[in-house]
């Protein structure tokens, strides 16, 4: 999946200025999901129907 056009990175507000965090990327058609130690490193794109289910998983 292509990164999408629009949209920002961010991370938790809970990180507390930690450079050790992933940070995620929201768009209309994508999330993005990136290190916040290397943000020219690679970067995973999903459907947001991909990234709801990681969520509903890993929040179980």
């Amino acid at each position: 999946m292509k990164k999408p056009n629009k949209g920002e990175w961010y991370k938790s507000s809970r990180s507390e200025g930690g450079k050790q965090c992933v940070e995620v990327y929201h768009a209309d058609d994508a999330v993005g999901v990136r290190d916040s130690k290397n943000p020219g490193g690679p970067e995973l794109f999903f459907t947001p129907e991909q990234w709801a289910g990681f969520i509903r998983l890993a929040s179980q």
